[in-house]
Formats: structure tokens, sequence, C-alpha cells
């Protein structure tokens, strides 16, 4: 396991982020669609690490997929870690923070900006700080 400049137990992490948060950050999970509380949200910030507060997305990066989470075009360079992911019989990437190691959701390659991305976050794994 690759360590990173966060390190905690997972009983530590567990204390810290509750059992919602604890499920997708730490224990790789995903939140309902259309259920999580930065869906539809558009206000200007940056949008940090659930778990550690780390900045990985920029509000002017965040775009309507209409997929039931947040979608973002594009992260913050060097804050996002991607990862091989063959769970469940698909081949995707999955998409980690680079300071902590919490799982934030997976990248697909079908967005309908320049970029061609389209980061799916689960709304439980990221916090905004507005301007």
């Amino acid at each position: 396991m690759k360590d990173y400049n966060i390190q905690k137990s997972e009983a530590e992490w567990k204390q810290q982020l509750g059992a919602e948060r604890y499920k997708i950050l730490r224990d790789k999970g995903t939140e309902f669609p259309h259920s999580g509380k930065y869906n539809l949200t558009f206000e200007k910030g940056t949008y940090c690490c659930g778990a550690c507060g780390e900045a990985l997305f920029e509000s002017d990066s965040k775009f309507e997929s209409s997929c039931g989470w947040p979608s973002f075009d594009d992260s913050i360079p060097g804050k996002v870690e991607y990862i091989q992911d063959n769970s469940f019989g698909m081949k995707r990437t999955e998409i980690v923070c680079a300071n902590c190691g919490s799982h934030l959701g997976h990248v697909f390659d079908d967005g309908p900006t320049e970029t061609g991305q389209r980061y799916c976050v689960n709304s439980l794994s990221i916090d905004l700080k507005e301007d």
C-alpha cells in the first residue's frame, strides 16, 4: 500500500469521518445517485477532500452531467491519483485524494467539454469551500 502524506489507522478514520463518510472515503463505497448535496450545486469555490481537506477541484470545472453525482471535467494538477479498478467486472479508473488516499469516485472518458473527462465524484467525499 502506498504511503500518503496523511497516515491514520482505519479506527482513527472511522472516528473522524463517521459511518456514512467512512463507507465512501475509506471503504470505496458509492452514494445513491441524485442523493448527494453537491450533485446540483454550482456555487463558486473549491471542492476539498472530505477526509483531509486537500483542495481537489475548482468550481469552474464542475458541470451538469445528469449522471446523478457531482461531475468535474478536470482536477487541480497533482491533487488526484488514478488507480486501475477492475471490480464488479468493469474496467474503470478510480480517483483518490493524492494527499490521504481516500476514495473520491471514478473518472471516465465521456465528458462533454474539451478535456473529454468526467470525474464522477461522491458528494460525501468532498466539501465545498465557497469563495
